[in-house]
């Protein structure tokens, strides 16, 4: 087997000679960044950590929480791999329950949504590539949410989630479990 073929790896970002000591560690038991009685969220890597080669969370969700209704990014791809538990995942066509070790890309501009309708708390892990300032969306979007109207559409707008519910003549497709 050859391998002399040319590779088409992204262009080089490093031009040091010997590497450098830059990595980052988080112990396992650190605690999240953002809790509430629904859930918490732990930044693992972020956009500032990443230089905006991606973003990766943990999401632990409470027995019976909403998650997010149906949207789509623009300038983003979201992904979701479970960690423990299951997950109700609407990959924009139907709705699939997603258990420990199942994963799901959702490209830029992919319909989806996922919620908790189980008894028992669900752990996952969600990347978005390339990174994006989603701190903010996360410690802010129980506070917006109970705001709403034009306020809460504006504010998903700038962290670049786009909800049916928000759009003219919303019509959201994934309303319950197919």
């Amino acid at each position: 087997m050859s391998y002399w073929e040319q590779l088409d790896y992204p262009a080089a970002r490093y031009h040091g000679d010997k590497g450098e000591v830059n990595a980052s560690f988080r112990p396992a038991d650190t605690p999240p960044e953002v809790s509430s009685p629904g859930g918490s969220t732990a930044y693992l890597a972020t956009n500032e950590m990443t230089g905006g080669e991606f973003g990766l969370y943990k999401g632990e969700l409470a027995a019976r929480s909403a998650g997010a209704k149906t949207h789509f990014h623009r300038a983003v791809s979201e992904s979701f791999y479970i960690l423990s538990g299951e997950l109700e995942l609407y990959n924009g066509e139907k709705w699939l329950t997603g258990r420990t070790g199942d994963f799901l890309y959702v490209p830029a501009g992919g319909l989806h949504a996922f919620k908790n309708v189980t008894d028992e708390p669900v752990s996952m892990l969600m990347l978005f590539a390339p990174g994006a300032p989603r701190e903010e969306y996360f410690e802010r979007v129980a506070e917006m949410t109970r705001r709403g109207g034009g306020e809460l559409e504006r504010f998903r707008v700038r962290h670049d989630s786009y909800f049916l519910e928000d759009l003219e003549n919303p019509e959201d497709p994934a309303p319950g479990k197919e």
